[in-house]
């Protein structure tokens, strides 16, 4: 008989992928036992405005972080897309044949009931939340009345207060990064030198 996989997924523009993107999706591995996690850059989120790197770049610099990181994946599904990122749309993309969980920050759970379809999105995933910095790990009133029995678990994970909007500005102002980007992404960022635009969201 055939095992349905379990995998996790974890999305994100990823600008730039940093240490505490990659812990989490170790931690939600290794905890929730999934047999691998993707990473899925988004190509436009449709809550964002613009990207600080190009598609191709964010897409590289996450290869090269999850390069040596056993049960990691890179998928780049929505950056094959046209037009606004929803995950909606990326589920229905996805192969139906694993059972999936949805990593999220409890920044992003908070926002949750924003999402396109949300309602539609619970039947496709479990939800997995970690807590970040300054929000709570509990979905808010509309998502718990909605949630079946399982239907949203906790990572353990200790708030790590890394952003990718503080590394953007750090690198812009010229101030040191290392502690927060794998050195192979340092360099890549050097190399082609993004995020030198104070400018930059």
């Amino acid at each position: 008989m055939a095992v349905t996989p379990q995998v996790g997924l974890l999305g994100g523009s990823f600008d730039p992928v940093h240490r505490v993107h990659v812990a989490l999706a170790q931690a939600a591995r290794d905890a929730l036992g999934l047999e691998y996690v993707e990473l899925l850059p988004a190509a436009r989120p449709w809550q964002r405005g613009r990207l600080g790197a190009a598609p191709e770049h964010r897409l590289r610099m996450l290869e090269l972080a999850c390069a040596d990181v056993p049960g990691l994946r890179v998928n780049p599904i929505e950056l094959r897309r046209a037009g606004d990122t929803y995950t909606i749309d990326t589920l229905a993309a996805l192969p139906a044949a694993a059972r999936y969980t949805w990593i999220l920050g409890s920044d992003q759970l908070a926002n949750f009931c924003t999402w396109r379809r949300w309602r539609e999105l619970l039947r496709h995933v479990r939800l997995a939340v970690a807590e970040r910095p300054g929000s709570s790990v509990a979905p808010p009133p509309e998502l718990a009345a909605a949630l079946e029995p399982g239907g949203l678990v906790r990572i353990p994970f200790t708030p790590q207060p890394v952003s990718a909007t503080a590394i953007r500005q750090a690198l812009a102002a010229g101030r040191p990064v290392d502690a927060m980007l794998d050195p192979r992404v340092l360099d890549y960022i050097r190399a082609h030198r993004l995020y030198l635009d104070p400018e930059t969201p």
